[in-house]
């Protein structure tokens, strides 16, 4: 006869196999539920190629992001990361569009929050990796990274498709824009306005880079004019430059096209520097000067515009570092079929680097002045600011203007969550101060 208690263990054994069957069937339920095997029609693709980058890696085979999107997917330790901008917070489910050619497992992370996700072999392949919830408008990002695989890469990562909530509002991203000019973020700038009826013969400005806002590929350009513009790059990690280049009037990207008669001469150049041709953005002439500035530093650009009354117009420019406490000329050309004084005085400021497109710079404007032809300093306060095609076609919204301490400022990249309307204008407090300039030194 069996004892009380086996009888009860028995009884427990019925009851538990009745329930499990109950709890795997709704688990499985609220599984297919939850997870939706293919997004809605209203899902918004986002090609991985426009808007993604290499946001943390090692020095061993980091992968690349080609225009179709992620290729060479090879090492766990590197993070790709997706961005893209709402204007309606809320619920949203994301999807991987990617080819494998073997079974593989990747990690998703947005939001702080993250999940593991199996990748099956095939083509044109499209899987659930989570649902997240975004409280606020402006960009989110989208994190991926290898965690194991059974082939010779993790996936070639094609689109991010979002789905939900979030899809009610809209979405900004590099879509059907160039992903190279979209990678590289939008350029802003700031225009200054000369007084009227004034020949302008010398446009003044100070710059400074505030630390931790100096990627690779920045470019800070201090003294623009109708036909070219002068500032400081950061071109390499060990490299920085001062450049000053002048546009040809003759329109093309080829400088091996220019007819002689409308090439930009060099008349001079300080020590140093060095000189030659550029093309793919307009052509003209060039120079530039190795030179290490350093961030918190403040730097004064002074450039010269004036017709040479033979139908061409010089172009001079000089640039000041406090580390040497004296101007260093940079260089002077000679624009043919050019009869002009300074105009369109203006600043920007412009990523270069494709690769560097996500991580935010800003510069410093202040203390603008002009100079007269005949010899008279009028201190300029007042800019509007503008900014690319990148930022008018939405592909790109992060940017920003206005003024900082008493100086003017400009910021970009970084997919910063709030931006500046362009036409904006802005007013910075006079300083009164005119320029000290020893001009026989400079000549």
């Amino acid at each position: 006869m069996e004892s009380f208690f086996i009888t009860k263990i028995k009884q427990m054994k019925s009851l538990i196999f009745r329930i499990i069957p109950g709890i795997a069937l709704l688990l499985l339920t609220y599984s297919c539920v939850s997870q939706p095997s293919q997004p809605s029609q209203q899902a918004v693709a986002i090609p991985v190629g426009g808007n993604t980058y290499i946001t943390s890696k090692d020095d061993i085979s980091a992968g690349k992001i080609g225009k179709d999107g992620i290729e060479k997917w090879t090492n766990p330790s590197t993070v790709y990361s997706t961005f893209f901008r709402i204007s309606k917070p809320g619920k949203m489910s994301l999807f991987l569009k990617y080819n494998v050619s073997d079974d593989s497992e990747i990690k998703v992370t947005c939001n702080k929050s993250h999940f593991n996700v199996k990748l099956s072999k095939g083509e044109d392949q499209v899987k659930f990796m989570g649902r997240f919830a975004q409280a606020d408008t402006g960009y989110v990002r989208v994190d991926l990274q290898g965690v194991r695989r059974a082939g010779d890469e993790f996936a070639q990562a094609v689109a991010l498709l979002v789905d939900g909530e979030v899809t009610t509002g809209t979405i900004n991203y590099v879509s059907d824009f160039s992903f190279y000019w979209g990678r590289r973020g939008p350029s802003v700038h700031l225009n200054y306005p000369f007084p009227r009826k004034e020949n302008i013969e010398w446009f003044y400005n100070e710059v400074t880079v505030p630390v931790g806002e100096d990627p690779v590929g920045s470019y800070y350009m201090a003294n623009g004019f109708g036909e070219g513009y002068f500032g400081i790059q950061v071109n390499l990690p060990t490299e920085r430059r001062v450049l000053f280049s002048v546009w040809s009037p003759f329109h093309t990207d080829h400088p091996r096209d220019i007819p002689e008669d409308q090439r930009v001469k060099m008349l001079k150049k300080g020590e140093d520097v060095h000189t030659g041709e550029f093309g793919n953005e307009g052509a003209g002439g060039q120079s530039y000067l190795i030179f290490p500035w350093i961030t918190g530093n403040t730097y004064k650009f002074l450039t010269r515009v004036r017709p040479n009354g033979k139908g061409a117009t010089e172009y001079t420019a000089y640039f000041f570092a406090p580390e040497l406490d004296k101007w260093r000329l940079v260089a002077q050309f000679l624009r043919p079929t050019t009869d002009t004084w300074y105009r369109h005085a203006h600043s920007f400021l412009e990523s270069f680097h494709p690769e560097s497109g996500y991580i935010s710079r800003k510069g410093l404007y202040g203390n603008q002045w002009a100079r007269t032809a005949d010899g008279r300093w009028i201190e300029l306060t007042a800019a509007r600011f503008t900014a690319d095609e990148t930022a008018r076609k939405k592909a790109r919204m992060d940017y920003r203007g206005g003024v900082d301490d008493g100086k003017f400022f400009l910021q970009n990249c970084g997919f910063l969550s709030d931006y500046t309307i362009m036409g904006s204008t802005f007013s910075r407090p006079a300083t009164g101060i005119e320029p000290v300039i020893d001009w026989k030194q400079l000549e």
